[in-house]
């Protein structure tokens, strides 16, 4: 027998499991398959707002504490999707969790006695069952609440829980082009929101900020996604795109309300980008790891209000990074007074692409920046989107 086989039969058994697997046995059945190995295991899901790796709870054994991010060996290993041994007592090893390259959380995994958790067959099999837990995390969450229960240190506010289920994945990784957003503060959301979808090498991007706050906000915003997903399946154009927002907006309500916004479409084949610019702050082009201007073309009026849209366009270079964001970002204002600005948001930016992390990992600490600088004041949603053309960006965005 290989060291691999004992490992490929849990992977076997968790996937035969989770055909008639509740939410809430998740971290159950992990256990069960960990048992004929030896080794034990506990399931970590990263917060809503990325603070913290919080347990699944499993009956009759007492949760253990959540785990600091930036503070932690374990965050170490969640920041950087890689796995990183703890030598105890007892040993461990934590073993990033995704989906695809969706950062999910953390399953530390303590090893039968004897067994070296440095040894590449034990990291190698932690790798498989995570990468199965990711994926049923995805796939079971919509089916009970436990596992969103999972990720939340107090209660979410109507207009959160309806945007939230609205929103694609945080991140995402084809083989040259890597996606990554983050949307805060997560429980109490104004009219923020953001769109992707890759199909046939064309990207399309969009960022949204409903007027307003809380659920009326959040609800015209929804109309202007489903608007802007509904054309866009049915093969609209960039100009197509804005007028079907136009109009699902006007005839919903008759108070001249909008939403701002930034519509992108990319050809990740030839580096053409086309954009629309609907009265939001343009995007910002990065090029060799320095922020080099803004993308200011395209404007029209807010998404909403009529107008006509004349996309711009520019070509990219291959290491090209562009990131969208909303005014709650560049005008959080601190207990000073004082604007983040954009100026701000470029440097850290700058500093912190340098640094090699992934994408999903640059956007946390960006937006935690931002949380910093209000310092504990009232805030307007702040959202981030970063887009990386290259082979280099999808690989450091894998695990």
């Amino acid at each position: 027998m290989t060291a691999s086989e004992p490992w490929h039969r849990a992977l076997a058994d968790l996937a035969s499991r989770s055909h008639r697997l509740p939410p809430d046995e998740l971290a159950v059945a992990v256990g069960a398959v960990l048992r004929p190995l030896g080794a034990t295991a506990i399931v970590y899901l990263v917060d809503a707002e990325q603070c913290d790796l919080r347990p699944l709870p499993e009956p009759d054994r007492p949760a253990p504490d959540a785990l600091p991010i930036d503070t932690s060996l374990a965050g170490r290993a969640f920041t950087h999707v890689e796995p990183l041994i703890g030598h105890g007592p007892p040993p461990r090893l934590w073993m990033p969790i995704v989906n695809g390259t969706d950062r999910l959380g953390l399953l530390e995994v303590f090893p039968a006695a004897g067994v070296d958790p440095s040894d590449p067959s034990f990291q190698d099999g932690c790798r498989l069952i995570a990468g199965l837990i990711g994926h049923l995390v995805s796939s079971k969450i919509t089916y009970g609440d436990t596992l969103h229960r999972a990720r939340r240190s107090r209660p979410m506010a109507v207009s959160a829980e309806l945007l939230w289920q609205l929103l694609p994945p945080l991140t995402f990784a084809a083989p040259d082009t890597a996606i990554s957003a983050l949307l805060e503060p997560c429980y109490e959301v104004g009219g923020d929101a953001f769109d992707y979808a890759l199909d046939g090498g064309i990207l399309s991007l969009a960022i949204l900020d409903g007027v307003g706050r809380g659920l009326p906000a959040v609800l015209t915003t929804s109309v202007a996604l489903s608007a802007l997903r509904a054309a866009r399946r049915a093969g609209s154009d960039l100009p197509g795109l804005a007028r079907s927002v136009d109009t699902a907006i006007a005839s919903q309500w008759s108070d001249a309300r909008f939403v701002t916004g930034v519509l992108v479409e990319f050809d990740t084949r030839t580096g053409l980008l086309r954009y629309v610019v609907a009265g939001h702050p343009p995007p910002l082009l990065l090029r060799g790891g320095r922020a080099v201007r803004e993308l200011t073309g395209g404007r029209r009026l807010p998404l909403g209000l009529a107008d006509q849209a004349v996309p711009a366009q520019t070509r990219l270079e291959r290491g090209d990074r562009l990131l969208l964001h909303t005014d709650g970002v560049t005008e959080a204002r601190g207990t000073g007074g004082d604007l983040f600005g954009l100026p701000r948001l470029a440097d850290l930016a700058e500093r912190q692409i340098s640094s090699g992390l992934p994408a999903a990992e640059i956007l946390r600490r960006l937006s935690h920046a931002v949380t910093e600088h209000l310092g504990g004041t009232d805030r307007d949603d702040a959202t981030l989107l970063l887009v990386e053309w290259s082979a280099e960006a999808a690989a450091n965005a894998e695990p």
